[in-house]
């Protein structure tokens, strides 16, 4: 069933709940479609009253926020171990050449890799996790945590809310053109990932090799 139809024949109440919730462990560090769900409530609540908008955009933020923020502490806590773990369970998306790309991202920007992540769909899973096992200091983590979940979480529902509302007559004929709009975004930030991220791989492979080599 579509995602949007299938919303619709839940209450307001578990809209908001499942948004929090999807968007929340998907910040965490589980690969879930967070972005897919937030874009698909929010035309849902442009087109029906009993979605509020203000509501729906709390609970993505919100989500956002606590689902980095727990990612952080058990990245803090479970250290190296923890990625390899990540590694073996999702290796699509944790993999060497993904977490080295990651790795160099927040090396050179700090709390903005952490803020800007929030925009990528890979590094939206990476950005807590990682940032506890790098040992960021918490405030700015949090800093960087809050604004980017109120920017990409609560302007996300505003933009598409609106949109909605401008054009519904459109869009209910339309809507699904939201949704490939945003797997298409999703898809091409994460192909350009997977790009840096398989070079990435080569380098630290090629480091690994050179040790070998000089030792024969």
């Amino acid at each position: 069933m579509h995602v949007q139809e299938w919303l619709e024949t839940v209450p307001a109440v578990a809209v908001y709940a499942l948004v929090g919730l999807v968007i929340g462990l998907e910040s965490l560090g589980i690969p879930l479609p967070g972005e897919i769900i937030l874009v698909s409530s929010a035309l849902l609540a442009s087109q029906h009253g009993e979605i509020d908008p203000v509501v729906l955009g709390a609970s993505a933020t919100a989500g956002a926020i606590i689902g980095d923020s727990i990612g952080y502490a058990i990245g803090r806590k479970g250290g190296r171990p923890l990625l390899a773990w990540l590694g073996n369970k999702f290796p699509k998306h944790f993999s060497e050449g993904h977490i080295a790309t990651a790795e160099r991202s927040f090396e050179k920007w700090g709390m903005w890799a952490v803020f800007f992540g929030r925009f990528v769909a890979l590094l939206r899973i990476f950005a807590g996790p990682l940032a506890g096992v790098l040992r960021m200091p918490y405030w700015k983590f949090l800093i960087a945590n809050v604004l980017g979940g109120i920017l990409w979480a609560g302007g996300t529902t505003a933009v598409i809310y609106y949109v909605g509302i401008v054009a519904e007559s459109w869009l209910k004929r339309f809507s699904w053109l939201g949704l490939v709009a945003a797997v298409l975004v999703g898809l091409t930030s994460m192909l350009v990932i997977k790009r840096k991220a398989k070079k990435a791989q080569q380098v630290h492979q090629a480091e690994q090799a050179q040790p070998v080599a000089a030792a024969e």
